[in-house]
């Protein structure tokens, strides 16, 4: 995910973005715990993808602010 494409987001996708997201890391954890991830990789690129949405929801919640 882009953070161009998180930027255009409306905000109500944004919060259910970061909800899917964040199910998507428990499951990898999840996997790793019990030894049956093969793409580790995969858990970072989904934390950078919670920071870019948490990043895009807070810049929309400060450009209402004003």
């Amino acid at each position: 995910m882009k953070a161009i494409d998180v930027k255009n987001m409306p905000v109500d996708e944004l919060t259910a973005k970061l909800t899917d997201l964040k199910e998507e890391l428990f499951n990898l954890r999840f996997q790793l715990a019990a030894n049956q991830l093969e793409n580790t990789a995969r858990i970072k690129a989904v934390k950078k993808d919670i920071a870019r949405v948490k990043t895009a929801l807070r810049a929309a919640e400060l450009s209402a602010q004003q």
